[in-house]
């Protein structure tokens, strides 16, 4: 290995860079604020999904060509609503959004990636890794998974949507074990989310402090792990 830690494009990559993964409402966003707190940069792929469609961005000219009118709303900005409530029932609709915000999100994470240096750990925040075929980009990826049924109720409680919508949330994403195949390691939140910081913190003791790069470009690929509470 180079003394600057490089990807075969000249990419400078960091100390570690993790994959962070999960369906809609199982408990990743606690994963990362505690990955945040042990000292990683994580970068957030929802949160760049709306920067790269920002009022007046290129991106957001393209998803109004691509999904009309009805998916700006009044103050200019994209109706997420709107643009929600019609890709998950339009695949070709859903394909076009992505088609458009998912190359966007990309270059920003791997501006941001580069940006962190060499000597970081960084977690990139990704909802959707699975379905875009990005699990084979990272050193080691985490996986978070919770009961569907638990998450229905949860979106139901704390998002305000009704069930239907909810369950078409997760039909919409990859399948559990989808997920599960893509994972080096498992995170079950299954015990409260205080349960599921201490996990987070068991997997940073485990598989980032003693991570020490290697010329193999993908070294902590150790075979599939269940972090036990």
């Amino acid at each position: 290995m180079s003394e600057v830690n490089e990807t075969e494009d000249g990419m400078v990559r960091p100390r570690l860079h993790i994959g962070l993964t999960g369906g809609i409402a199982s408990g990743k966003s606690t994963v990362a604020a505690e990955l945040s707190a042990l000292g990683a940069i994580v970068v957030d792929a929802d949160a760049l999904s709306r920067a790269v469609v920002a009022p007046g961005s290129e991106g957001l000219r393209r998803v109004r060509e691509a999904l009309g009118p009805t998916a700006i709303a009044a103050d200019g900005s994209m109706d997420r609503a709107a643009v929600a409530k019609l890709v998950f029932a339009d695949p070709e609709a859903r394909a076009l959004l992505n088609g458009i915000i998912h190359p966007l999100v990309r270059a920003e994470g791997r501006r941001l990636v580069i940006e962190a240096g060499p000597d970081a750990v960084v977690v990139q925040d990704v909802p959707l890794l699975v379905e875009s075929g990005q699990a084979g980009s990272y050193d080691l990826v985490l996986v978070v998974e919770a009961d569907p049924e638990e998450r229905v109720v949860r979106m139901i409680r704390d998002r305000g949507m009704t069930e239907d919508d909810a369950r078409a949330r997760i039909a919409a994403q990859a399948t559990d074990e989808q997920r599960r195949a893509a994972a080096d390691v498992l995170m079950v939140n299954d015990a409260g989310l205080e349960d599921l910081r201490r996990t987070t913190r068991r997997v940073w003791d485990e598989y980032v402090v003693p991570f020490k790069p290697t010329g193999d470009s993908d070294p902590s690929r150790r075979g599939r792990d269940t972090p036990r509470r």
